[in-house]
């Protein structure tokens, strides 16, 4: 089911809320699990046993690891624990490629499993992960409650697209949490907020990446339009999916961790990636680069732990080589800027975005490519490996979308949040802004709405995850 849906925004979330609204407290876990159980069967009932099994596996393995007396008896029930979890994550999203994999490189024809893959196994693995992790080190409180570690790992709006909620996050609030009406507010605007960029804007900038893959007239500037358009395109689909998480966790009680900081203001790739998905990165650095050493160690061991990072980063994503390749790819790039690169980029003033950018959206290319070869070839084409360099085309889509790119290169960046700011200084816009915001985000309500009845693109692409 997706945040932006009919179905979801006119049928199960008014439901939802209203039954866990008039819970009582010692309820209100068990509806949310309950909720977020029915949520997850509505595209995949299967897969629930699965998600059921990882909870379990998670449950247990705090329980013993909090009852172990020793230093031993914990670590086993740690290993365990994390072999079973990283087991079914591998067998479930790995298995097929790897068989693939060894396919091509030894030329034997090992019959592939062909293993759906279960929405969202990804971004609750890595949260029971952290919950096992964290209660190894003293970090949480074992959950000794089944419901609500339930709740937790299930829980609907950041179940199947992240952010990754890490149980050390809400231990608080997951055992007693409070709903006023200011925090169901700001979750209200925040939901509706996102919603109108991932059906306005993200959803019409899939439009134009549509168009460009399925075009054999990709000129260079086509390419490069494709470029941009899909770098806009990953980050307000993403970025509202984490936007609309944030927002209905707080009107359940829940303060979730921000994912996106506006990465496209990024004067480096090392400011990139503490702006872009920072519940991933923060995860991989406190869970998998310091555990290996971190910078605490020789450059070299340095230099293959950010390599190490990168490459499990890529294949997080997708089990596919282009990933592999983006991941090694800002793996390098950040080991660049690490050694060499990053003083050197203080002094470029204007020129350090424009090089993040470029390689920001060559990257994304690649991210995006149907393989490597794809994706080689789509940059070849930004660089003159292709018949024409502007085509009819490009000019047609180019202005069929340039509303849509201006509005969203703008809303990229912090100048619309820094005007209004700026204006609720002043006692009499504060008092306009009160009037018009609730217009506003009803308006957006109400053209997102009638988007969706038309039945327009609508994917959320992280859901491949």
């Amino acid at each position: 089911m997706l945040f932006s849906s009919i179905p979801f925004l006119y049928y199960f979330l008014p439901c939802v809320l209203i039954i866990y609204l008039i819970a009582p407290k010692k309820l209100k876990n068990a509806v949310l699990l309950l909720s977020s159980l029915i949520f997850y069967a509505w595209g995949e009932p299967k897969y629930v046993l699965l998600m059921a099994a990882s909870i379990l596996v998670g449950y247990l393995a705090g329980l013993f690891i909090g009852a172990a007396k020793t230093k031993n008896g914990k670590k086993s029930s740690l290993i365990i624990s994390l072999v079973i979890c990283l087991g079914l994550l591998g067998y479930f999203k790995y298995a097929d490629f790897f068989i693939e994999s060894f396919n091509a490189l030894t030329g034997m024809g090992i019959p592939a499993l062909r293993i759906a893959l279960p929405i969202g196994i990804s971004f609750y693995t890595f949260q029971i992960i952290s919950y096992i992790i964290d209660v190894y080190r003293g970090d949480t409180p074992v959950q000794r409650n089944i419901i609500s570690f339930a709740a937790y790992v299930s829980m609907f709006p950041q179940l199947i697209a992240g952010p990754i909620v890490r149980y050390s996050d809400i231990v608080k609030e997951i055992n007693d949490r409070k709903i006023t009406l200011q925090a169901v507010s700001e979750g209200a605007r925040r939901f509706i907020l996102g919603l109108g960029k991932k059906i306005i804007i993200a959803n019409v900038l899939g439009e134009l990446c549509d168009a460009f893959l399925a075009s054999s007239q990709q000129s260079v500037a086509f390419c490069w339009l494709y470029a941009l358009a899909f770098t806009l395109h990953i980050y307000f689909d993403f970025s509202a999916y984490s936007d609309m998480a944030i927002g209905l966790g707080r009107i359940l009680g829940f303060s979730f961790p921000e994912n996106f900081n506006y990465p496209f203001i990024s004067r480096s790739i090392t400011e990139f990636w503490r702006r872009w998905h920072m519940s991933l990165g923060s995860w991989f650095r406190d869970y998998v680069y310091i555990p290996l050493g971190g910078n605490r160690c020789s450059k070299a061991r340095q230099m293959l732990n950010i390599f190490v990072v990168w490459m499990l980063t890529g294949l997080w994503h997708g089990a596919a080589w282009n990933f592999v390749v983006w991941g090694v790819f800002f793996g390098i790039l950040l080991l660049i800027e690490k050694l060499w690169l990053l003083n050197k980029l203080e002094k470029l003033k204007g020129l350090r975005h424009i090089y993040v950018m470029i390689m920001v959206m060559l990257s994304f290319v690649m991210f995006n490519a149907s393989g490597v070869d794809d994706g080689f070839r789509v940059i070849g084409g930004m660089f003159g490996a292709t018949e024409s360099f502007v085509n009819s085309e490009f000019t047609y889509y180019l202005r069929s979308y340039a509303l849509t790119l201006i509005i969203a290169v703008i809303g990229a960046t912090p100048l619309v949040k820094k005007a209004v700011l700026s204006l609720r200084e002043r006692k009499w816009a504060e008092n306009i802004i009160c009037v018009i915001e609730p217009i506003a985000l009803t308006a957006i309500l109400l053209v997102s709405t009638a988007y969706l009845v038309d039945g327009s693109f609508n994917p959320f692409l992280y859901f491949r995850f």
